[in-house]
């Protein structure tokens, strides 16, 4: 019998469950499982080609999960869509920014989008751009701000409607390395200081860090997951970048 007094589960922020995917003939990803906890970041590393795409979106229901589960915070992605994509907020690797409309013009189409109020929405578009230190750029076109700060705005936009789960597909493409910087710094703040949790896609091993959690993803299959150090002592290398060649060469067929 359970006992009484033991506290309930916690619900993974994101669970994948041996999913699989194909076009036509073509497996893109061939039985997926990964877990993102509750107030973490989880770096989803992969070349281009990996499926980290495509398992973004199953994630986001652009596409119908063929085969196994998706959960967001316990909810099926495919029996409670609504309860799933309401705790989910997401910046897609195209920008998808009105460049001639303002930046706060922006937030509050956004916010119309959700159903949430004209005065409601102007306090959320006030609290996220302080979030990604965009408060001063409220009134300036879009077209007018750097790639970085564009990239900042689609992180305030995805957490208007206040979204447990933020998953991010290789954001910082066509960033140089000072902006990259500055993007990962506000990301890893919102997890620290708000408690989001981050799904973060990227080919990029230098956006890393010691403390992430690292699933390796190649040619559509789930390598190693777990800890830099964990990572490493699987692979036997030294560094991450040994570690991942390593690994994905064993793997070739």
């Amino acid at each position: 019998m359970q006992d009484r007094c033991s506290a309930p589960a916690i619900a993974a922020a994101l669970a994948i469950d041996a999913v699989s995917h194909h076009y036509g003939s073509r497996c893109a990803l061939k039985d997926v499982s990964l877990e993102v906890a509750p107030g973490s970041f989880t770096a989803l590393l992969g070349l281009n080609g990996a499926g980290k795409s495509t398992l973004v979106s199953l994630v986001t229901r652009l596409f119908g999960v063929q085969r196994g589960h998706i959960r967001i915070f316990g909810h099926d992605t495919g029996r409670e869509p609504g309860e799933a994509l309401r705790r989910l907020g997401v910046v897609f690797q195209p920008r998808t920014l009105d460049l001639d409309l303002s930046v706060s013009q922006n937030l509050l189409y956004h916010a119309a989008l959700h159903g949430i109020g004209r005065r409601e929405a102007r306090l959320r578009a006030g609290d996220v751009l302080a979030q990604v230190a965009l408060s001063d750029r409220g009134m300036s076109k879009v077209r007018d701000l750097s790639g970085g700060q564009m990239r900042r705005l689609e992180i305030a936009r995805a957490l208007l409607h206040r979204p447990q789960l933020l998953l991010l597909d290789e954001p910082t493409v066509g960033l140089d390395v000072r902006s990259r910087a500055d993007m990962l710094g506000h990301i890893r703040a919102l997890v620290r200081e708000h408690g989001i949790s981050v799904l973060y896609t990227t080919h990029l091993f230098d956006e890393i860090a010691d403390g992430d959690q690292i699933v390796v993803l190649h040619q559509g299959c789930v390598l190693a997951q777990g800890r830099l150090g964990d990572i490493l002592a699987q692979s036997g290398a030294r560094d991450l970048h040994a570690a991942f060649m390593r690994l994905t060469a064993e793997a070739v067929p």
